[in-house]
């Protein structure tokens, strides 16, 4: 596997080079009729997403936050009397695995997403794990709750998934728990097959669907009202791991389609940004 070191002048050069513009050609802001287009902010912001997520403390800080937070939260439900065995429910990509690599290879190829390059970086089994979630989920098996992986991989990518969680030592790496996508992507039919027989006192993941099917589908203004009507529930039962590079808030927005051009998604990402 290749690896990308991208200091800050270099990264400043690909997106300089990428957007075709110099510094002394940026667009007038102040010109309210201007129709110049900015153009890859879909492919460079994943690029920068991913120079965040590789390097900065801060993004390690959070996960170690958020995995310290949902322990605590174990603890308290354990004194807890429950009538069924405890689980907890978490996403995988970018809410424990690190994908960044996937996203930096293809960006040098001026690709975003397709599902033949995505299978082929699954089959390899070598992500790696986020901060703090090794050690959490394995905590949390040691107090004999299981962990239900539910996850929007397909079931082709299940043995590659298998094998990168197994060889990384999470608990309950086996096809029992891993419930992948199947014939649709919500969530929703494999929690309740696992509220069956299991009381699940955390949710975990990096997409507001991972935790409620509340939030499936919903237009950006309601989806960020139903985050303010529900704000108690966030570090209790819904933990929630940073990615900036991709999620259902990209498709919330007005506008947006995943089979638009980048040139159309940038112009989507600016009719939603605010200045000064």
């Amino acid at each position: 596997m290749k690896t990308f070191k991208i200091t800050a002048l270099s990264f400043l050069m690909i997106v300089l080079t990428s957007c075709k513009v110099s510094i002394n050609t940026l667009p007038d802001q102040s010109a309210t009729n201007s129709t110049q287009p900015l153009h890859n902010i879909a492919l460079n912001g994943k690029v920068y997403s991913a120079v965040w997520q590789q390097n900065a403390g801060e993004f390690r800080a959070l996960c170690y936050q958020a995995y310290n937070l949902a322990q605590i939260r174990v603890d308290e439900n354990l004194k807890n009397p429950s009538k069924k065995p405890l689980a907890i429910i978490t996403d995988i990509d970018e809410t424990f695995l690190d994908n960044s690599p996937y996203a930096v290879t293809e960006a040098e190829k001026g690709n975003t997403f397709d599902t033949k390059s995505w299978m082929n970086w699954t089959s390899k089994g070598e992500a790696k794990a986020y901060p703090g979630s090794l050690n959490f989920f394995n905590y949390a098996a040691s107090k004999k709750i299981l962990v239900f992986y539910i996850s929007n991989r397909d079931e082709n990518d299940r043995i590659g998934t298998l094998k990168n969680l197994k060889d990384l030592g999470f608990p309950n790496a086996d096809n029992e728990h891993l419930m992948l996508k199947g014939t649709s992507s919500d969530k929703e039919a494999r929690r309740l097959e696992v509220l069956k027989n299991y009381e699940v006192i955390i949710y975990m993941g990096d997409n507001l669907a991972d935790f409620s099917k509340i939030f499936t589908k919903k237009p950006q203004a309601e989806r960020n009202d139903l985050v303010d009507r529900n704000a108690a529930e966030f570090g209790k039962r819904f933990i929630m791991l940073p990615n900036s590079g991709y999620g259902d808030w990209e498709s919330a927005l007005e506008g947006y389609n995943n089979q638009s051009t980048s040139t159309e998604k940038d112009q989507v990402f600016l009719r939603n940004l605010r200045g000064y």
